[in-house]
Order: structure tokens, then C-alpha cells, then sequence
């Protein structure tokens, strides 16, 4: 009996993925633990091992095919001594034309054909496209007549349209009635309403003068969590100032005593594995603002298990360092410098970015001052983290020069008030200050 592989869910709120590679073609023989195939996620690209034996009989979902959605149909295997011909007969072949399929507005949803649809150009010629290619073409004023399709069938695909963009365009659509002389001569309103379609907010501005480039999904992600803590979570704010000439005296000293291995130093601390072992020992310390809210009852954790905010192209994501409270300097430094270069590489898997109990930002490297980030639940606190700058501070009624950190802690109200917040800080700041006591 055919066995039928379908697109798995990578974490537990995976809807759709991309299937950006397989590594197997069709005829291969697969055991049960071999990496058949890439998926990419909305933050990382991961490796799908087979569960089955078997020989590859048919690819139903082309490579590069986006918005597979979780347990569709992507291949189908011929068990050992099956017919290959006749498992690869009973594929769905349809799969392909819905996988890459984006969300329409309702007032365009049609029941999806078996075939991909068509469109039709003047002389008469029928282009097949998957819905999002053609959305992207409509945005971008692109005829998809003039589009060489790079999918299934000469199937017109999403990159096919972006890359059309890029080359200057195909045969130019029609502008379209937004753009018409009579609605560019209305004037414009100063601002868009609250919740304003994409077409009202286009109106406000010149024709021509803009682009668009389609979120992926990364940045719809991230949308969509920022939208829902700022209108679920009450965010209350904290900030102080930290001296770091102690700390920063402290981590010259831990590198230069640095053992060799391979002619290299074992380890090489930032400031900011220093920020992060300080944040974890100031919530071991403070056990009541290491906690998740709920409806039903506060999570207290029993560990620090501190997110770090990394930027990689097009969002950012949270690599965790588990039990941070318990690992030192140097393996701290080391796990970060690990995550970080995988999470820009997107290689990191689930249980590495989602969870954790509280979260670092730092924007001190950018030279920035001073901000305020928002709430990454299901953590209760978020700590902003600043450049370290030479300030004029006063000490025993004098003047003196000190580098100085700013930090801002945004909490989440429900779960740790204003005082509590405070001396969550209180012990961050002692750490930093006294950083010897991060090493005992």
C-alpha cells in the first residue's frame, strides 16, 4: 500500500510552510531516519527526516513551493515490493496547484479547480498561475502572459512574478483604477483610517512614487505577535542606569586568561553574555518576576531561561539560553555565538527559539541610547539594553567620568508590578556593578 508523506508541523503553531528543497528524486530508495527534504518556516529552515521505508514513487509538491499547508499531501512512497508505477498512479496530482496558494479576500474566494487556474492574454493564450503569483502580478502591474513559469507544467509561481519584477517587468498590465487621473486629482486625506485597506492607504500617495514588496512570512509573524501583545498586555516600563568600569575591567581580564585550543582562545566575552548571565541571576533572584501569565494561574518557573534577540534578514528571532542561571561566562558566550550565527543562517530548530521565561534586546552596538521593547509572551519581562557611553557622574559630592548602560524593563502589568519590577532591576544592576559575584 502507497505511503503517503505529508507536510509536517515543525512547531506547535506551524500552519504552512515553504518546501523549499527536496533531496531525494523520484526512483530513490529511503530508510526510516533519512533527511528527504527542507522546509523553511516563517523563522528557520529545517531538515525532514523519513519515518518509512520505502522507494521515492512521486514528488507531488515541487521544490520551492510556498504556503504548503501542515498535512497536505508533499510525496508519496511505494512500500518494499509495491509497484512504484502504480503507487506514483494514485498521487494526488492536484496537491501542487493548492500548496502555494495564498488567502484571497472573500469577495474573490472561487472552489478551487483541479487544474491550476488560467489566465487568458489578448491573443488568446492561457497562462496557469497559483493564486499568490497572480496577486503579486495585479500588485505589480505585471502581465502574466509575458511570465515564463518555472512550476509544474509551466505553472507561473511566485518567484517567477519576482523575478519579472526585478528584470523590469513583462508585458505592463493596464494601471489600475486607483491611478486613474480623476481619483489622483481628489485630494488626499492627511491619514489613512485606523484599519484602512491597502488600496486607501495607496491613495495617499503619488502614483508611481512607491513599490510593493509582499510580507513574507517572518514579517507577518512578527506582525501578528506585536499586535497581540500591545492589545493584550498591559506594558509597564522601568528604567536605570548601570556602571559598567567594573564589568567591563572584569571581562578584559577573563579574556586575556583565555586557555588556547587550536591557537585560538576558548572563548571571547561580550558585554552582552555578561547582560544575559546578569538577567538570569537577577530572575533566580527575584523568583516571583520569573513567571508566564495565564487566565487561570501564574507559571513560576523553575529556571532562567533567557531569549536573546538576534536581527536577521528580513525580522528578528529569540534563540534561548537554557538554565542560564547555572552555566558560566564562557559557556554562555559560546552557546550564543553558536545560536546567533544558526539563527542568521536559519537553521535553528523549534525547541531552540520558543518558550523561555524572560528575553534581552540590546542596541547598544547600534549606538542607541535608550529604549523600550515590547513584551514577548508568553515572557512577563523584556530587558531594553543600551550603548555604554562616558558620562558625568557625581561621586562622594564629586564629579567624575563613568561609563554608564541605561536599561529599560518592560513587564507585563498583570503579573509583575511596578515594585517588583524594581527589584528585578535592582538585582540586574547589583550583578553588573559587582560582576565578580556573576562568577561565584
Amino acid at each position: 500500500m502507497p505511503i503517503n508523506i505529508t507536510m509536517p508541523a515543525l512547531s506547535p503553531t506551524m500552519e504552512e510552510g515553504n518546501l523549499s528543497k527536496w533531496l531525494v528524486k523520484e526512483g530513490d530508495t529511503v530508510k526510516s531516519g533519512d533527511v528527504i527534504a527542507e522546509i523553511e518556516t516563517d523563522k528557520a529552515t529545517m531538515e525532514v527526516e523519513a519515518v518509512d521505508e520505502g522507494t521515492v514513487a512521486k514528488l507531488v509538491v515541487a521544490a520551492g513551493t510556498e504556503g504548503v499547508k501542515v498535512n497536505a499531501l508533499i510525496a508519496v512512497l511505494a512500500a518494499d515490493g509495491e509497484d512504484v508505477a502504480a503507487a506514483a498512479s494514485g498521487a494526488a496530482s492536484a496537491a501542487p496547484a493548492k500548496a502555494e496558494a495564498a488567502p484571497a479576500p472573500k469577495a474573490e474566494a472561487a472552489p478551487a479547480p483541479a487544474a491550476a487556474p488560467a489566465s487568458v492574454s489578448a491573443d488568446g493564450n492561457r497562462t496557469f498561475s497559483s493564486p499568490l503569483a497572480r496577486r503579486l502580478a495585479k500588485e505589480a502591474g505585471i502581465d502574466l502572459s509575458g511570465v515564463a513559469g518555472s512550476g509544474p507544467h509551466g505553472r507561473v509561481v511566485k518567484s517567477d512574478v519576482e523575478a519579472a519584477v526585478a528584470a523590469g517587468g513583462a508585458k505592463a498590465a493596464p494601471a489600475p483604477a486607483a491611478a486613474a487621473p480623476q481619483a489622483a486629482a481628489a485630494p488626499a486625506p492627511a491619514a489613512a483610517p485606523k484599519g484602512a485597506s491597502e488600496e486607501a492607504v495607496l491613495k495617499l500617495f503619488e502614483p508611481g512614487s512607491y513599490e510593493l514588496v509582499p510580507h513574507d512570512g517572518m514579517r507577518k509573524t512578527i506582525a501578528r505577535r506585536l499586535v497581540e501583545s500591545k492589545q493584550t498586555i498591559p506594558h509597564f516600563y522601568v528604567s536605570v542606569d548601570c556602571e559598567l568600569d567594573a564589568l567591563m575591567a572584569l571581562r578584559a581580564q577573563l579574556n586575556d586568561a583565555a586557555p588556547r585550543k587550536d591557537n585560538a582562545p576558548a572563548y571571547k566575552l561580550s558585554v552582552n553574555d555578561m547582560v544575559i548571565k546578569a538577567m538570569a541571576l537577577a530572575l533566580r533572584d527575584v523568583p516571583d518576576a520569573n513567571v508566564s501569565w495565564t487566565d487561570n494561574n501564574m507559571v513560576k518557573h523553575k529556571h532562567a531561561d533567557v531569549g536573546v534577540a538576534v536581527s536577521i534578514p528580513g525580522g528578528l528571532i529569540t534563540p534561548i539560553i537554557r538554565k542560564a542561571e547555572q552555566k558560566t561566562l564562557s559557556v554562555i558566550s559560546n552557546e550564543m555565538r553558536d545560536l546567533g550565527k544558526r539563527a542568521k543562517d536559519r537553521k535553528l530548530k523549534p525547541e531552540e527559539y520558543q518558550g523561555g521565561t524572560s528575553s534581552v534586546s540590546n542596541m547598544g552596538m547600534m549606538g542607541v541610547k535608550n529604549f523600550a521593547a515590547v513584551v514577548n509572551p508568553p515572557h512577563a519581562t523584556i530587558l531594553a539594553v543600551g550603548a555604554g557611553e562616558q558620562r558625568v557622574v557625581v561621586k562622594g559630592g564629586e564629579m567624575a567620568i563613568a561609563t554608564v548602560m541605561s536599561v529599560t524593563l518592560s513587564t507585563d502589568h498583570r503579573c509583575v508590578d511596578g515594585a517588583l519590577g524594581a527589584e528585578l532591576l535592582q538585582a540586574f544592576k547589583g550583578y553588573i556593578e559587582n560582576p565578580m559575584g556573576m562568577l561565584v
